[in-house]
């Protein structure tokens, strides 16, 4: 394979940009897109200039130039998009969440297995974070002994006016653990090597928007392994005086150090985001991690070529989902017995 050519089809969340850019960035090439919204195409056109905008799905689905598909579509459509292009020999990387219920979750794992092809979800908050992608060097390299406690936060900004209809529908976004906390569940599962975990607890609920009673705005899990431990809390509160659409937190607690990551803003006053704190033996440092290369477009890149799993092992993908899923289920189930 010398170039890899790719295509993007839904474009119903603005997270397609990162997932076509971190394609580019790796030497992958964009020959076209799908996508009937003539809004959303427009934009997409105009930053992409040379892409063909393509009638139909299928005229994508059929050629077999064609290696990957990437999408954010609409997140409950983008199991049944995964499974067809799956069934036609592509590789698939789509935005989390990879699908809304454990339902399209069996369904995508079975066709996955069928077809030996890979189906991949950019975990932006991991793999498109030079601070996170330091942190798991650090923990890979033992510094901070082995991993005890994992602590994710991941608030963002609604920007209410902004969001399409979609976005505020409980069967068309899947929830909010599901929505972010996927994001969550596949660093605990990635920073303390575990293939499993249980859920503790969960919880959501609505505190700030009364006019849109299906979107969450709250959400929480606590998790375990055998041997660590997880509390993950995510919203949609960002105030308006932060100066980013969030200030995403990671603590891992060690048996010899911590590391604390600020992965979009450093209240104390330091500039950008990807500050990185490491506590150990031998005191406290902060690591400016803005020139951390990211190894996740490269890594793909190489999967799909040698039909390996360097990037992300395929397991980790679908249980990250899997355990937001359950959260999402507990949570919801609690809530309507309050």
């Amino acid at each position: 394979m010398t170039e890899l050519r790719f295509a993007a089809v839904g474009l119903n969340h603005n997270h397609i940009y990162g997932q076509v850019n971190c394609l580019v960035r790796a030497g992958a090439r964009l020959v076209g897109f799908h996508e009937p919204d003539d809004v959303l195409a427009a934009e997409f056109a105009g930053i992409y200039k040379d892409v063909p905008r393509l009638a139909t799905l299928q005229q994508i689905l059929e050629d077999e130039s064609i290696s990957l598909i990437t999408s954010a579509a609409v997140s409950a459509e983008r199991a049944e998009l995964a499974i067809r292009a799956m069934q036609h020999g592509k590789d698939i990387l789509v935005d989390k969440p990879g699908m809304t219920s454990l339902d399209q979750l069996a369904k995508v794992r079975r066709v996955q297995a069928e077809t030996g092809r890979i189906f991949s979800i950019l975990y932006s908050e991991h793999f498109e974070s030079p601070a996170t992608v330091k942190a798991g060097e650090l923990v890979a390299a033992g510094a901070i002994g082995e991993v005890v406690h994992l602590v994710g936060l991941g608030p963002h900004r609604l920007r209410k006016e902004t969001r399409p209809d979609w976005f505020f529908r409980r069967s068309d976004y899947g929830g909010i653990l599901v929505d972010i906390a996927s994001h969550q569940c596949e660093q605990f599962l990635f920073f303390t090597g575990a293939s499993d975990a249980t859920i503790l607890s969960a919880s959501v609920d609505n505190r700030s928007i009364p006019d849109k009673p299906e979107l969450q705005d709250t959400g929480n899990i606590h998790l375990a392994t055998a041997s660590a431990t997880g509390t993950i809390h995510v919203n949609w509160l960002t105030p308006r005086g932060m100066p980013t659409w969030g200030d995403g937190r990671l603590f891992i607690v060690g048996t010899t150090g911590t590391i604390e990551v600020r992965k979009t803003v450093d209240l104390a006053g330091r500039g950008a985001g990807n500050h990185l704190f490491l506590a150990d033996r031998g005191g406290v440092e902060h690591i400016d991690c803005a020139s951390v290369e990211l190894p996740f477009g490269p890594q793909l890149l190489a999967d799909i070529r040698d039909r390996t799993e360097t990037a992300m092992p395929q397991e980790r993908c679908f249980k990250a989902m899997e355990l937001a899923l359950r959260a999402q289920a507990i949570a919801e189930q609690n809530r309507e017995k309050n």
